[in-house]
């Protein structure tokens, strides 16, 4: 687990370091459970959009001096904290090769299986085809 050691020894929050380890248990208690990781990644992302977008702007400094000191911080540390997005691509890679004529014979077995219940819906219906 990647934690700031320099920011975790100039804030000294236990707090902090509480939450993180929270987190990091529950997300190994659904090491194998892909839907619970996803509710857990997708309330971190909710959490740190909803801290930035409230708490985090207003407290942004209104002098030059705490700007500065943020600004150097951000360039120290690492940059500006952000939650990257998995891509589409990145998931595929994942998937064993089979994978997607399956998906395309399911594609086709389903639209199949519409046609024939709107052609049988249409003929209830007294419509010629």
């Amino acid at each position: 687990m990647y934690v700031n050691t320099e920011l975790k020894q100039q804030e000294n929050n236990p707090r902090l370091e509480t939450i993180a380890e929270m987190v990091q248990s529950v997300a190994k208690k659904y090491q194998e459970d892909t839907l619970k990781l996803l509710a857990l990644l997708r309330l971190l992302e909710s959490l740190h959009r909803e801290i930035r977008d409230s708490l985090f702007l207003e407290s942004l400094p209104r002098d030059r001096q705490t700007l500065y000191t943020l600004l150097k911080n951000i360039e120290e540390e690492g940059g500006w904290p952000y939650i990257h997005r998995l891509k589409l691509q990145s998931l595929l890679k994942n998937l064993p090769e089979n994978t997607f004529s399956e998906l395309h014979l399911e594609k086709n077995t389903q639209s199949l299986v519409e046609c024939e219940t709107s052609k049988s819906l249409s003929l209830k219906q007294g419509e010629i085809s």
